[in-house]
C-alpha cells in the first residue's frame, strides 16, 4: 500500500510531464499555468487510494486520475471568473493574468482535455467510467447554478445549502473514490460505499472551506480571508447566523448584508465578530466532525482488511485537521 504522500508524488510527476504540443500555444499556456500552481490534488489522490485498496499498481491509472484533476481545475478557473476572484493559491487567477476571454476559452479546452485523459482506461471499463464522470460533471454544474441563485435569495435553508455543496464539491470526491474502485474491479457494493464515503468527506471539506474563509490565515489559506462575507455568500455560517441571532444581532447582520458601500476589512471584522457572539464557529466545527465521523463509519464497512484501509483513514484524518 502506498501512502498519500507517495501517491501525491506520482500525481505531481505525471502532471509536470504532460506534453502540450498543440497550437496555438497561447491557448494552452493558461492550462499549464493552472495545473502548475500546486494544490492538494485531493481528487486524484483519493482515486488512486481507492484503487489501491484492491490493487498494488495505482500508477496504472494515473492518466484518468490526472484527467479528474484537470476537470477540477477547469471548474476553479471558471469559478474564479464568475466570482471575479483575484488570487488562487497565492497566484493571480487566469482572467487577471490574461483576460476573461482567455479564461473562458482555455477553460473550455481544459474540459475537453479532461475527457481525453479520462478515457485512457481499459476498453471494458470505459462505459462505466465515462457514465460516472459525465453524471458528476452535470451535477457539479447544477451545484454551481444553485450557488449563484442563492446569492439573490434571502430564504436559503441549511438543507438547501448542504445539497448545493454536495453537488458542487462532494460528488467529485465521491466520483474519484468510486472510479478507483471500479478500475480495480472492486465489488459493486464496495464501490458504492466509497462513493458515499466521498460524499461525506466532501461535505466536511466544503464546510471547512467556509470556516477557513472566515478564520483561516491568508498566508496559509492561499487567498484573502473574508471573501464569502464580502460577497454575501449564503454559507452554512451565514445561514445559521441568521437562524440563531437575537434581534439586535440579526439587525446588524441585515445591515451589513444590505450595505452597498463599505470598507472591506471593516465588514469582514464586524460580521466575524457577530459570528463569534452567536457561536457559529463552534457550530460549524461540530458539523464538520459529524460528517467525518460518518465517513469513518462508512470506511469501516468496506470489505477489505483494516490494514489495507489504514492509509486512506490516515489521509482522511489529515483532511480533517487541515488549515488550508
Amino acid at each position: 500500500m502506498k501512502t498519500s504522500n507517495e501517491i501525491l508524488k506520482l500525481v505531481n510527476e505525471c502532471l509536470s510531464q504532460l506534453p502540450y504540443e498543440r497550437k496555438p500555444k497561447s491557448l494552452y499556456e493558461p492550462v499549464e499555468y493552472v495545473l502548475s500552481l500546486g494544490g492538494k490534488r485531493i481528487r486524484p489522490v483519493l482515486m488512486l487510494m481507492g484503487y489501491n485498496l484492491w490493487r498494488e499498481d495505482p500508477e496504472q491509472i494515473l492518466m484518468p486520475a490526472v484527467g479528474l484533476e484537470t476537470y477540477h481545475n477547469y471548474t476553479l478557473l471558471h469559478d474564479d471568473l464568475m466570482d471575479n476572484a483575484d488570487v488562487r493559491r497565492g497566484y493571480p487567477t487566469v482572467h487577471r493574468k490574461w483576460d476573461a476571454n482567455k479564461a473562458i476559452l482555455s477553460g473550455d479546452s481544459m474540459l475537453v482535455l479532461a475527457y481525453q485523459r479520462m478515457q485512457q482506461v481499459p476498453a471494458d471499463k470505459l462505459p462505466a467510467v465515462l457514465e460516472l464522470f459525465t453524471e458528476t460533471a452535470l451535477e457539479i454544474g447544477e451545484g454551481q447554478e444553485y450557488d449563484m441563485t442563492f446569492e439573490t435569495r434571502d430564504d436559503v435553508t441549511e438543507a438547501e445549502y448542504i445539497e448545493m455543496i454536495r453537488l458542487k464539491t462532494s460528488v467529485l470526491l465521491a466520483c474519484a473514490l468510486k472510479m478507483g474502485a471500479l478500475l480495480a474491479d472492486a465489488p459493486q457494493e464496495d464501490a458504492d460505499r466509497l462513493y458515499r464515503l466521498g460524499e461525506q468527506v466532501g461535505l466536511a471539506f466544503q464546510l471547512q472551506d467556509d470556516l477557513l474563509d472566515v478564520y483561516g490565515d491568508p498566508k496559509v489559506f492561499g487567498k484573502a480571508i473574508g471573501g464569502d462575507i464580502v460577497s454575501n455568500k449564503k454559507t452554512y455560517m451565514l445561514i445559521n447566523a441568521f437562524l440563531r441571532a437575537n434581534d439586535k444581532q440579526r439587525q446588524a447582520l441585515t445591515r451589513w448584508i444590505g450595505a452597498k458601500t463599505f470598507e472591506r476589512d471593516v465588514k469582514v471584522a464586524e460580521v466575524t465578530r457577530l459570528y463569534d457572539q452567536i457561536g457559529i464557529r463552534q457550530l460549524c466545527e461540530q458539523k464538520i466532525n459529524y460528517y467525518f465521523q460518518q465517513a469513518s463509519q462508512t470506511l469501516s464497512e468496506v470489505n477489505v482488511p483494516d490494514e489495507r484501509k489504514a492509509q486512506l483513514r490516515q489521509y482522511m484524518d489529515e483532511l480533517l485537521h487541515r488549515n488550508k
